[in-house]
């Protein structure tokens, strides 16, 4: 059965360019009838409107086809609910406790430098 339809559809295609080669070889002039007419009439003129009748007509179906509506139908979106952020939120800044540290303080005896070249031990007093 699947071998028919691949048959049928084959045939179809065949006869289909068969059809349009023929339509082809027909329309094609013959050698003198060429030769006549390019001999004897050069249709420039005729090319020439043809050309500017194929634009002009070109130019009004654009012009028409793009001022016409679309042929759909559409409704239009309703509009986005609205957002509603939470309103902002303000915190004091930390309360900044200074503990008063006991100062231990003592006096040490150390070199200090009195010129580049020499230095005397000195009572110096040390804090932490």
């Amino acid at each position: 059965m699947a071998h028919r339809r691949c048959t049928a559809r084959l045939s179809g295609i065949t006869l289909v360019s068969v059809a349009a080669l023929s339509a082809g070889l027909v329309m094609l002039p013959s050698a003198a009838e060429a030769d006549w007419r390019y001999r004897r009439h050069h249709d420039g003129g005729a090319v020439a409107a043809g050309l500017i009748g194929g634009l002009a007509l070109g130019a009004i179906a654009g012009s028409a086809i793009a001022a016409s509506r679309p042929a759909y139908g559409y409704e239009a979106l309703p509009p986005p609910p609205p957002r509603y952020h939470p309103a902002p939120v303000y915190y004091a800044p930390p309360r900044v406790v200074y503990e008063e540290q006991p100062v231990f303080c003592e006096w040490r005896r150390q070199k200090v430098w009195i010129d580049s070249y020499t230095y005397q031990v000195r009572r110096v007093r040390v804090c932490n």
